[in-house]
Order: structure tokens, then C-alpha cells, then sequence
């Protein structure tokens, strides 16, 4: 058993945040007919608050009971990968998988139409799920004064995709105890709404409803976020995502012809680049200085030139970054376009950093085929940009593009 501190307890209040903002969009909609049904079901004379509150009671347990099955089986994944000696890549991999996924799902919550659906499974689906719903029908008329209790327990593992963030968030933990904390702090957030369902939701309009499910987006996406900067491969992925995204804007015009789609969407791609920057930046900040400027000094100067050719890149791209809109385009007219050319002594920069300070490059102590397979890809790449703009390019660029107001032109 963990010994449980601040720092955990804190971690939970996220979850909670969550399950309380979403249930007033997804539990009222989805969850708010059960609740109503059950109570019709029983038949209750008055305030039926003892019914409801062991009717959540049972889903907070059942809840927490998933929790700690994930928590559980996250938790002998990476025991067996550190008897292995490959536990540190197990854990890497589930703490980047649940990031972006919770990202991902904040997204969706936010703004439903601007992700597709992702194809997740539950384990419940098809006919568990229906026999599930059978035996909850049956409970809502029986009269016996568990039955809330049981209901509560069954609705719990009704497959549910407001629930995969708090799942995903347990899995994540790698611990049994954590694991179920973190689904019974998202069950507790949803409980107030739950229970107040029937004086609450004719107060709230739907659009009241919908913001507070929008925000509730916010909170997913924030905890994805924080959940990817957690984990020290995100120095290295930060940095490469930034690379090819930098790569991707500047060649999305000569690729128009076999590849419409970045151009279309370059001007997202360019500012997603600088984001993966920032964070590639503070990540190195926090993990590899701790925040300790003084210590570039004492590295070796050939770390010291590849820090600020990474440092230059980033200024470099700032200009662009910012005047990534319609309304900066027109208002710097043609010098909007000598700013956004600045993306490309920033990729040579950039390219600079990697191949000499990267982990798995020339800035390696002791190189193998491996670290220079790498960097020969990397300068590849980069050279393949250049000429793709250059001579290669000229031809396919004489072509009449439909787009404007694309960075990094």
C-alpha cells in the first residue's frame, strides 16, 4: 500500500472539477432519465433523498471498484517490465498513451465536431451490456432496501465515454489504491448533480448545461497536458513533434499536388510547432536545469552553441507564431511575409540543436550506426524541405493555389 500524500490528494481534485462540471451536460442528458426512472420505479412518497443517496452511493463504489482493476493491471504491466528491465518504457508509454488521449477527449468535449470519433471499446458492450440493463430493470421494482444500493452498482458499469478520461487517469496511475481514488474523486464530483437532478437541471438552460460540460472539456484537456509533461520522454518527443510539424508547414505548398491536406491546414500546423517549442523548452527547463540558468556555464561548449541555436530557433519563430491570423496578415501587408520567412534559418537552427545536443544523435558521448543512422535521417529530411522549396519546388509552386493567409509561407 502507497503512502499517500498532499501532492496525490491534489491530483484528485482535477477529477473531481471534472465530474462535476460534466455532469451537468452529459449526466443530465444521459443519466439524469435513469436516475428519474429508478425513482419512479419504487414508488417513493416524499423526498426520495435516501433512495438517491444510496443509488450514488453504489455507482461511487462501483467506480472505485474499476478503478482499482485498473489500477491493478497498469500496476503488473510495469512490475513485470521492471523484472524485465523495461519497466521505465512501459510506464513512458502509458503515461504518453493517456495524455493524449485525455487530450484528445478534451477536444472532442469542447468542440464535438472538430475530431472525428475515435473507435474505443468498452469490455461491456453487446451482450453483457444487455443483460446488465435487464437485471437494472428488474432491481427498480423490487422493494427491498438494498435495491438502490445494487441499482447504483450496476449503473456504474454502464459503458459510458464521459467515464474513459477518469478511467484512463486510474489506468495511468499504476497503482490499485491511486487507481481507485481517482475513480471515486470523478464519481463524487458527478454525485451533487446526480442527486439534485430533479430540482436542479429545470433551473439551468440547456446552453448553461453546455458551457459547463465545455469547461469540463478545459479541465480534460489540462490534465492530458500535464499528464504528457509528467514523463521525461516528452524532452524528446516535444522536441522531434516540433521538428516534423516545422518540417510539414514549410513543405505543405510544393506537396500541394499529392498532398492538399497541410496546406489547408498549415497555418495550425506552424502554430502547433511553436507550441511543441514552448513545451519542448519548458520541459528542458524544469527536467534537465531545474530552473537553474547558471548551469548552461558549466556545460561543454559545443552543448553551450547547440542550447542557443535551439534558443535562436525559438525566437525565430516567435514573429510567426504570433501573426498567425487573418487580422495580423492585413494589418502588417507585405512585411507579414518577411516574418513568416524567418521559419527557415529557424529550421536550419533547430536542426543544428537536435543533431548536436539530442539524445540520440551527435550529442551522444560514445556514437554507434545507430546515433549516426539518426542524424543522417534528420539532416535528410531537413535538406529534402529545402529542396523541396528550391529547384524540386519551383515547378509545383508555379501551380495556382486556392489557399492564403498560410504561415510559414
Amino acid at each position: 500500500m502507497p503512502h499517500l500524500t498532499a501532492a496525490h490528494l491534489l491530483e484528485l481534485l482535477p477529477l473531481t472539477l471534472l465530474g462535476f462540471l460534466g455532469s451537468f451536460g452529459h449526466c443530465v442528458g444521459m443519466c439524469g432519465p435513469l436516475t428519474v426512472a429508478f425513482s419512479l420505479g419504487q414508488q417513493h412518497k416524499g423526498v426520495p433523498w435516501r433512495f438517491h443517496l444510496l443509488l450514488n452511493l453504489g455507482r461511487v463504489l462501483s467506480y472505485a471498484s474499476v478503478g482499482v482493476l485498473l489500477g491493478t493491471v497498469s500496476s503488473t504491466l510495469v512490475a513485470g517490465g521492471q523484472l524485465a528491465g523495461v519497466g521505465s518504457w512501459i510506464r513512458q508509454a502509458i503515461v504518453i498513451f493517456t495524455g493524449l488521449l485525455l487530450i484528445f477527449l478534451g477536444l472532442r468535449q469542447i468542440n464535438p465536431e472538430s475530431l472525428p470519433n475515435l473507435p474505443l471499446l468498452h469490455p461491456l458492450k453487446g451482450t453483457l451490456h444487455d443483460r446488465l440493463s435487464r437485471i437494472m430493470n428488474h432491481l427498480s421494482f423490487q422493494n427491498h432496501g438494498a435495491v438502490p444500493l445494487l441499482l447504483g452498482i450496476c449503473w456504474g458499469l454502464i459503458p459510458c465515454g464521459f467515464l474513459y478520461a477518469a478511467q484512463l487517469k486510474a489506468a495511468e496511475t499504476g497503482d490499485p489504491l491511486l487507481g481507485g481514488l481517482a475513480m471515486a474523486a470523478f464519481g463524487l464530483g458527478t454525485a451533487p448533480m446526480m442527486m439534485g437532478v430533479g430540482l436542479s437541471v429545470s433551473r439551468l438552460s440547456a446552453n448553461r448545461r453546455s458551457q459547463l460540460f465545455r469547461l469540463g472539456g478545459w479541465v480534460t484537456l489540462s490534465i492530458g497536458i500535464l499528464t504528457l509533461l509528467r514523463t521525461d520522454a516528452m524532452v524528446d518527443l516535444t522536441g522531434h513533434g516540433a521538428l516534423l510539424l516545422l518540417m510539414l508547414a514549410l513543405a505543405a505548398r510544393p506537396l500541394r499536388p499529392i498532398w492538399p491536406s497541410p496546406l489547408r491546414y498549415r497555418r495550425a500546423i506552424g502554430v502547433g510547432a511553436y507550441v511543441l517549442v514552448l513545451a519542448h523548452l519548458g520541459h528542458m527547463l524544469d527536467h534537465s536545469l531545474d530552473w537553474n540558468l547558471g548551469a548552461i556555464a558549466f556545460l561543454m561548449p559545443r552543448q553551450r552553441w547547440a542550447l542557443w541555436a535551439g534558443i535562436s530557433a525559438f525566437i525565430l519563430m516567435t514573429p510567426a507564431a504570433l501573426s498567425s491570423s487573418d487580422r495580423a496578415q492585413r494589418l502588417l501587408g507585405q512585411h507579414w511575409r518577411r516574418l513568416h520567412s524567418l521559419t527557415r534559418p529557424a529550421l536550419v537552427l533547430a536542426t543544428l540543436h537536435g543533431l548536436t545536443l539530442g539524445s540520440h544523435y551527435l550529442g551522444t558521448l560514445s556514437l554507434t550506426w545507430d546515433n549516426w543512422l539518426r542524424s543522417l535521417l534528420l539532416l535528410g529530411l531537413s535538406l529534402s524541405v529545402f529542396g523541396l522549396r528550391g529547384r524540386i519546388g519551383k515547378k509545383l509552386l508555379t501551380r495556382p493555389s486556392r489557399s492564403s493567409g498560410d504561415p510559414n509561407s
